[in-house]
């Protein structure tokens, strides 16, 4: 097994990091923006509160909660968790977002999945890590192809919005499948 990275907070580009103060100010401006909540939920898409999201990002028994910072000017950008975890089965969930429409499409997302997925790997000791994503998450499906997840099945109908039903989709990577693609 090769590890890719020895920094195992940092990637090329974002790092992990642990919740601060001064996000929240930023993270109301995210609630603002109705792509991000439409991309990241399945739920109503509804501004918080600074209550509310002073609450998100608490780590668990069950999960492991980062925001993203890019590692140039420390940054924040987005997070990042693995949640509901079974420790007995070596398994979790993955949910992750970049905040702000100019931060997408600019690899923050690629760097921060192979980020998260090796913590997951490699520090939670996972074998297996899912996700739900809505299917005209278009981008999001591409980046989560491009680190190894596989579709595994969909949620017909799952999601209504703007008049239009749409799938949620199934996909997960395991262990293996990850570790070969990065030895490529």
């Amino acid at each position: 097994m090769t590890i890719i990275n020895s920094k195992l907070f940092y990637g090329d580009r974002v790092k992990l990091s642990a919740a601060r103060e001064e996000d929240v100010d930023i993270m109301m401006k995210w609630g603002e923006d109705d792509e991000y909540l439409r991309n990241v939920d399945t739920d109503i898409a509804l501004p918080k509160t600074k209550e509310q999201w002073s609450e998100e990002g608490s780590s668990g028994h069950n999960s492991s909660y980062f925001r993203l910072r890019t590692i140039e000017h420390d940054e924040l950008i987005g997070f990042a968790v693995i949640h509901s975890i079974e420790w007995n089965n070596r398994a979790g969930m993955l949910a992750i977002g970049i905040g702000q429409a100019a931060h997408r499409n600019k690899g923050y997302g690629s760097d921060a999945l192979k980020l998260i997925l090796r913590y997951a790997f490699h520090e939670l000791n996972l074998d297996r890590v899912g996700l739900e994503v809505i299917e005209y998450n278009r981008g999001g499906i591409r980046a989560y192809e491009k680190v190894g997840f596989q579709l595994e099945g969909r949620k017909r109908s799952m999601v209504y919005r703007d008049g239009k039903r749409y799938d949620v989709l199934v996909m997960g990577v395991l262990r293996h499948e990850w570790e070969n693609l990065q030895t490529v």
